[in-house]
């Protein structure tokens, strides 16, 4: 699958910047530059949230939506011989933090440190330890508090992973945080082609970026009140559930390369949803099927229940190994989730009738 080099170039430096929830400003300007040509007006809201519109004088609204944010954690407790405890920022897994390298985001710039975890040979099968908030740790090769202190660390700074991103296997694209800067990326690249293709829509199209939708969808829910958009369609990952310790009955079936994902969920419009799933048949473009009982946990819900009540739909991409460092998308999935949304955003009339009948 190949994209356009400056796309590529965009999605590595986007990938690369770290954005973690509260603080996405750094991330949030890659993405602005690049979707700048493509639409007539760029708003940033007071927390970050950034919007491209097409058509901004139009009275009805579509949104196509993705959350900028990545997890990370926080300094939480320095010890007197300059070792550093944390909490979560979002959904980070402490699981994976035993000897990964780190950089903490201090005062005076960047510190690397280290989770550090006791050799193997320290550890017996009567007493092994595992990795929990309370035991894991930063080593930034300090000996005191008054010495990370001194290296302009202290609590609250942010902590976040430095992967980086890569293709693998001409097949996949691999990083930390795909979860959900390849949506950022995804809803950018539609913005592009409508201009590229010069295709006209009536209505405004609102390309939106949210801000903490790891800590609770608290973007997508300050934003959705702002632009008070008439349809939201939200675009996120959900899990590859071929890959091993994994319950297929619990979490359902889908797997990267078999396309994107249609959710349907209490939160879903039956309307919205029908249009995807009727453009992905006449356009030829494979997708699956999923679920959700209550809650998509996305930032679906928060535009469905914002305003009175959005009609909104839920485009997922399959995606390996989430809230770790080497999260795995296919590529044909990423292009046909682009493809998908740009085809049904050319379907979307104002007129159409959104109430249930």
């Amino acid at each position: 699958m190949k994209f356009e080099k400056k796309s590529l170039k965009f999605l590595e430096k986007y990938l690369n910047t770290s954005s973690p929830t509260g603080y996405e400003h750094k991330g949030q300007e890659v993405w602005m530059d690049y979707i700048r040509p493509y639409v007539d007006k760029i708003e940033v809201d007071h927390y970050g949230t950034c919007y491209g519109i097409i058509n901004p004088e139009a009275e009805f609204k579509v949104v196509i939506e993705a959350h900028a944010d990545e997890i990370s954690w926080y300094v939480n407790y320095i010890t007197d011989d300059g070792l550093i405890y944390v909490i979560r920022n979002g959904g980070s897994d402490q699981t994976i933090a035993p000897s990964k390298v780190v950089h903490i985001h201090g005062e005076n710039g960047i510190v690397k440190g280290v989770f550090g975890w006791p050799a193997i040979h320290t550890r017996t099968n009567q007493n092994e330890p595992t990795p929990k908030i309370e035991n894991i740790f930063i080593d930034c090769g300090a000996t005191s508090k008054k010495e990370v202190e001194e290296m302009g660390i202290y609590v609250g700074c942010m902590i976040t992973y430095p992967d980086e991103f890569f293709e693998m296997n001409d097949r996949y694209f691999v990083c930390r945080a795909l979860d959900n800067r390849i949506g950022g990326f995804m809803i950018a690249e539609v913005a592009r082609l409508l201009k590229e293709n010069k295709k006209t829509i009536p209505f405004g199209l609102y390309i939106t970026n949210s801000v903490q939708e790891e800590v609770g969808l608290y973007g997508a829910d300050m934003i959705a009140d702002t632009i008070k958009p008439n349809i939201a369609i939200v675009t996120d990952v959900t899990h590859d559930t071929t890959t091993p310790m994994i319950e297929k009955k619990k979490e359902g079936d889908q797997k990267c390369g078999d396309g994107p994902v249609v959710f349907f969920a209490p939160s879903v419009h039956h309307t919205i949803r029908e249009l995807i799933i009727d453009t992905a048949k006449t356009k030829k473009i494979p997708f699956q099927r999923a679920a959700a009982s209550r809650a998509t946990g996305t930032d679906t819900d928060a535009f469905a229940h914002s305003n009175g009540g959005v009609p909104s739909a839920l485009i997922s991409l399959p995606l390996r190994y989430m809230h770790t460092t080497v999260e795995m998308v296919s590529k044909e999935d990423v292009a046909n989730v682009i493809k998908l949304i740009y085809e049904t955003i050319l379907k979307i009339k104002p007129e159409m009738k959104l109430k249930y009948h």
